[in-house]
């Protein structure tokens, strides 16, 4: 896999995994699907997710990724795929509501946003199935859980 991921974070957020990980669950999500590609990432605060969600999708709230396929004509055959837009502050929030890792949600949002660059939806039923399932296989390679499954609240008593 020969990737070109430009990060740009802008988030302020002191708990932003390295670059080298952001690559590695990419490329994971990308493995089949392209050999050369090309795309940026966008680590940003509550308020410019805000707003772009609300410019793009009519959310008027942070939401935790955002991607922007490239709309390129395809005879061009070029490798840029489009941008991922990540709010920091908002996967960390969930993170530790479903009490999972934060590395775990960070690489499910990595593998979520590439996905869409790929041009995989979950609007439909039919599509969210697909699109999890994939999900699912890419990141149980990289070492991670289901992300769909509920994380057992270690703290809670089970009494």
């Amino acid at each position: 896999m020969n990737l070109t991921l430009d990060i740009d974070d802008v988030s302020g957020a002191a708990d932003v995994p390295e670059p080298p990980l952001f690559e590695r669950w990419v490329s994971a999500a990308l493995e089949g699907h392209r050999d050369i590609a090309e795309l940026s990432l966008r680590i940003v605060d509550a308020d410019e997710i805000t707003e772009l969600n609300r410019h793009y999708r009519g959310g008027d709230y942070a939401t935790n990724v955002l991607s922007f396929p490239a709309d390129l004509p395809e005879e061009l055959e070029l490798p840029h795929l489009g941008d991922i837009v990540v709010c920091a502050e908002v996967v960390a929030r969930e993170a530790d509501e479903q009490h999972k890792p934060l590395a775990a949600h960070w690489a499910h949002m990595l593998v979520h946003g590439t996905l869409h660059l790929l041009g995989y939806d979950h609007i439909d039923d039919t599509e969210a199935e697909e699109m999890e399932a994939l999900e699912r296989t890419i990141l149980a390679t990289l070492g991670y859980p289901d992300p769909y499954l509920p994380v057992e609240d270690s703290t809670r008593n089970h009494g």
